[in-house]
C-alpha cells in the first residue's frame, strides 16, 4: 500500500498515511482526532550526484527548451 501525506484543516499537521488508492482522496482524521486532514501533494528530493554523472549541466526540461538557451546550456 502507498503512502500518502495529508494536511489538517483545524491544527495545520501534516502526517502521512499508509492507505489504498481507492482511499487515497478520501478525507482522513489527523493525530490529534480532527477529521478534515486533506491530501497533499508529496515532493521527493534527493541530494547528491553519482560518481559517473556528467559533469556537463542539463536543464530540467531538455536541450531544446527556451529556459536551457537561456541558462546557455
Amino acid at each position: 500500500m502507498p503512502i500518502y501525506e495529508y494536511r489538517c484543516d483545524t491544527c495545520d499537521d501534516v502526517f502521512e498515511l499508509r492507505r489504498p488508492v481507492q482511499e487515497s482522496s478520501a478525507p482522513a482524521t489527523c493525530p490529534a482526532g480532527h477529521v478534515d486532514a486533506r491530501r497533499v501533494l508529496s515532493v521527493f528530493a534527493t541530494i547528491g550526484r553519482s560518481p559517473a554523472a556528467s559533469s556537463a549541466p542539463v536543464a530540467a526540461c531538455g536541450p531544446d527548451c527556451a529556459c536551457a538557451a537561456a541558462a546557455g546550456y
